[in-house]
């Protein structure tokens, strides 16, 4: 069975397709990176993966159930463009509240241990408002990490962090898939995605122009794929 299975998805805002006919999967224990230009369809793609939005047409599963229901829900973790945290309160208790949602056993033991490996265990009583930007985007990558999902949705995980930041993400990241965790991201970072990357998919106008496994032609030069499908 595969981790994630989308079959079939179209996804329209009024008239216009923003998905179209997509076919894709990742086995567990991979990563697929979805890369394309501005407005090919990646983040649409994920947030309908991830359930926060119905495909028009398809199916999509996680593990052979909908997104939508909950036991689907708690093997799931998601950083998406916002960061998702509470300003108001600090650090420990965005996880600690986080980990009582989701039902862990220990919340404040979990927050605890996210802390420490995103590098924040210092700070863990700080106000998040008083965080830089990369200190907030790894509290992120703490709260998606906190329930140990089987599958990790990612838009745009290296976008405007700094550069512990990003160390930190590559390695949470690295450890997961050698746990046989599954890993599907958006990117238009091809060098820090690939570098992860065990199958790629590329999207053109909605549409799958390429997907297949990540070769090291494609990790050695980051743009061959666009080249290659028609996207140069």
């Amino acid at each position: 069975m595969n981790a994630v299975d989308v079959t079939g998805v179209w996804k329209f805002y009024g008239d216009y397709p923003a998905l179209k006919n997509v076919q894709l999967h990742a086995a567990p224990g991979s990563c697929l990176a979805l890369i394309g230009r501005n407005g090919a369809g990646k983040t649409t793609l994920l947030r309908t993966i991830a359930g926060f939005s119905r495909p028009g047409k398809g199916t999509i599963q996680i593990f052979g159930n909908a997104p939508r229901e909950t036991e689907t829900r708690r093997v799931m973790g998601y950083i998406g463009h916002g960061i998702s945290v509470y300003d108001e309160l600090s650090a420990l208790e965005n996880l600690s509240l986080f980990g009582r949602l989701y039902g862990l056993a220990d919340p404040r033991k979990a927050a605890l241990h996210w802390l420490e490996r995103t590098g924040l265990e210092r700070v863990k009583d700080g106000l998040v408002r008083e965080f830089s930007r990369g200190m907030r985007q790894r509290l992120a990558v703490a709260r998606a990490f906190l329930h140990e999902p089987k599958v990790l949705l990612l838009d745009e995980p290296f976008t405007a962090l700094d550069d512990k930041a990003i160390a930190v993400l590559q390695r949470l990241l690295s450890e997961a898939l050698a746990e046989g965790k599954t890993i599907v991201m958006s990117t238009h970072q091809l060098r820090e995605a690939l570098q992860l990357a065990t199958h790629v998919g590329l999207l053109h106008r909605g549409q799958v122009a390429f997907h297949g496994e990540c070769t090291q032609e494609m990790v050695n030069d980051p743009g061959w794929v666009y080249r290659h499908y028609g996207e140069a």
